[in-house]
């Protein structure tokens, strides 16, 4: 039987191609810690893990947590990940289920891929196959200023984008002026805004009356997202379609958003639910209210794009405009297949596990940007 010789976790820090501006500040890189699981035949499979609000903490975590899979077998990963969510949480009175979803993640998505390549199967064959010949993204829009987004939205549409997205939150007039510059370059293709948390009940239902006449196809989580109730109120008051974010971390809060009819969408990805697996349970349960399900990018490489693009093959109630982030980074950790979605549509990827072939020199501008390793050797060694 095949077993799991050892867990190694990687902190790295890599730089964004410009400062990514949105409603909770500006970052200039992306820190994550990466997991690889290595079979006792030396097969090796890959995930990650956002650090908030600490790298090395978050990476002590995993050292404490990858205890639980050394050893075993790499086809029990969700039995393992449970026992290891009962063992080192709920026995300490713990039951921080979003914060362990963030660490979960990871080991849920290596061991998905390393199952994948001892196989010889893709990830979404392993969950029953692809429903879908290739996804759609959407253009994810850059820029600090109102002219450096409408320069990036005209040179978008030349290049044939079919969905276009902006951040807001940064101020009321910042907003509306850079959501009408953006709308004369794009004319009348889709357009879709993210507040991330920033607003209240009360500034959300005024700032959605000033742009209704925008032709917002869809405003995402403008309340915070511990609150459903007023996410619920601000969709009864709107014009505006409202899709949850934030506030969809785990099975029961996608359950109660559905029940509440407090969103028009979720946007979800596997960062916040915790790995594959657990992102197509939340899809059916939105698949049962009648929701369809959008890809919801983080802080994260193409390790996380590849895993969750494996996830959205799957997936019949499938967004056609999901998100992707790994395409900001300077330099991404994913060598092969390219992630770059063309005219907004990324094909099937059929390789084995995730079907990624990572890049040893990203890896090592990452180890000198986190500037240290925790973990007993370099990845690909």
């Amino acid at each position: 039987m095949t077993t799991i010789e050892t867990i190694n976790i990687h902190p790295l820090r890599l730089p964004l191609v410009q400062p990514y501006h949105w409603a909770q500040g500006v970052r200039h890189d992306f820190a994550i810690n990466v997991i690889e699981a290595i079979a006792d035949d030396g097969t090796r499979g890959y995930g990650e893990c956002t650090v908030a609000p600490d790298q090395a903490a978050t990476a002590a975590i995993l050292q404490r947590l990858r205890h639980h899979f050394v050893g075993a077998s790499p086809f029990d990963v969700t039995a393992l990940i449970d026992r290891a969510f009962r063992s080192e949480y709920l026995a300490w009175g713990a039951n921080t289920q979003r914060a362990a979803n963030q660490l979960f993640a990871g080991f849920d998505t290596a061991l998905w891929d390393l199952q994948g390549r001892l196989l010889g199967l893709p990830v979404h064959r392993l969950f029953g196959g692809a429903r879908h010949e290739r996804i759609g993204y959407f253009h994810f829009l850059q820029g600090a200023t109102t002219a450096e987004l409408a320069t990036d939205a005209a040179e978008a549409v030349a290049d044939g984008e079919r969905v276009f997205y902006l951040k807001v939150g940064r101020g009321d007039e910042a907003d509306l002026d850079a959501v009408a510059a953006v709308r004369a370059e794009i004319g009348d293709a889709r357009l879709r805004l993210d507040a991330n948390e920033a607003w209240d009940p009360h500034q959300t239902i005024r700032t959605c009356r000033r742009l209704e006449r925008f032709d917002i196809e869809f405003l995402e989580q403008p309340v915070p997202g511990w609150h459903i109730e007023a996410l619920a109120h601000v969709r009864q008051a709107v014009g505006i379609p409202i899709v949850a974010d934030q506030a969809a971390f785990t099975l029961t809060d996608v359950e109660t958003i559905c029940r509440r009819r407090a969103a028009d969408m979720i946007c979800l990805g596997i960062r916040e639910i915790g790995g594959i697996q657990p992102l197509l349970k939340a899809a059916t349960v939105a698949e049962s209210a009648g929701l369809s399900l959008c890809i919801h990018g983080s802080f994260t490489t193409g390790i996380t794009t590849c895993a969750e693009h494996h996830a959205a093959l799957a997936i019949p109630n499938l967004d056609d405009g999901n998100q992707i982030m790994c395409q900001l980074l300077a330099r991404d950790l994913v060598q092969s297949p390219s992630l770059r979605p063309r005219q907004g549509w990324l094909n099937a990827i059929d390789g084995p596990g995730l079907g990624c072939t990572l890049d040893p020199d990203a890896f090592a501008v990452g180890r000198q940007g986190a500037g240290c390793v925790t973990g007993s050797r370099a990845p690909m060694e």
